[in-house]
């Protein structure tokens, strides 16, 4: 079969992934994908998971071209154990490391003729990680900023023409979206992200080179971790 083999990891929420893809665009097929229970941490089902996945496509670790891995925005925790177990395994088998845009991943969710999309996750503390995005003629992303954390209302201070919510943090602050008139959302059912959508955007970046060294590898957090944030607290004040 044609395309790349990419074993893909989706660990930025509660609820992650493990999928087995093969081919970008053009051609893309899920040979296996396992959701992991939000009830236990991914610490203790990750393994189990990639076991199972290649088992079921019938594929060796030697099959593979490369690991891909949701490098974030999300919780840290989960990111910080999807990152760790991707290079663990990117450095044991030799196979590139693809590091994935979680928003952007999120932005595929998008049903065909979605023009403009914004991805978002609960960043608690009554704000949301959001990125906004077009989509292009092939229903792929192309980002129109960096990712930001930032508070709902500004979030909508933002929005000028149509756009759709996508993603876990479009559900959380319903109330506030009912006030955008230009603002729309996916059902819950649909907000998930998923290792598919890792695969299927790695496989591109594959393609054109874009993968990371896995030594020096780190997650994208977007904001700074609680720990940072007391630190900087306690050296302001002496």
């Amino acid at each position: 079969m044609a395309g790349n083999l990419i074993l893909s990891l989706e660990t930025a929420t509660g609820c992650g992934s493990v999928s087995l893809t093969r081919g970008a665009l053009t051609g893309f097929q899920l040979l296996a994908e396992c959701t992991i229970q939000q009830e236990l941490t991914h610490s203790r089902r990750l393994l189990g998971s990639v076991i199972w996945v290649l088992e079921a496509a019938g594929a060796k670790w030697a099959d593979l071209d490369a690991i891909a891995v949701s490098r974030g925005p999300g919780s840290f925790t989960g990111l910080r154990i999807g990152m760790a177990a991707a290079k663990s395994f990117a450095m044991a088998t030799g196979k590139p490391l693809v590091g994935v845009n979680t928003l952007e991943a999120l932005a595929l969710a998008s049903p065909p003729g979605s023009s403009l999309v914004c991805s978002l996750l609960d960043a608690r503390k009554q704000e949301l990680y959001a990125a906004f995005y077009r989509m292009d003629a092939d229903g792929l992303p192309r980002p129109l900023g960096r990712p930001a954390v930032l508070p709902p209302a500004l979030l909508l201070a933002e929005v000028t023409e149509p756009v759709l919510l996508v993603g876990p943090g479009a559900k959380v602050y319903k109330e506030q979206w009912a006030a955008g008139k230009e603002v729309s959302r996916l059902p819950d059912h649909l907000c998930q992200p998923s290792a598919r959508q890792v695969g299927l955007l790695a496989a591109g970046m594959l393609a054109q080179g874009k993968v990371l060294e896995p030594a020096g590898a780190a997650p994208l957090y977007v904001r700074a971790s609680e720990a940072e944030i007391n630190l900087q607290r306690t050296e302001r004040n002496g």
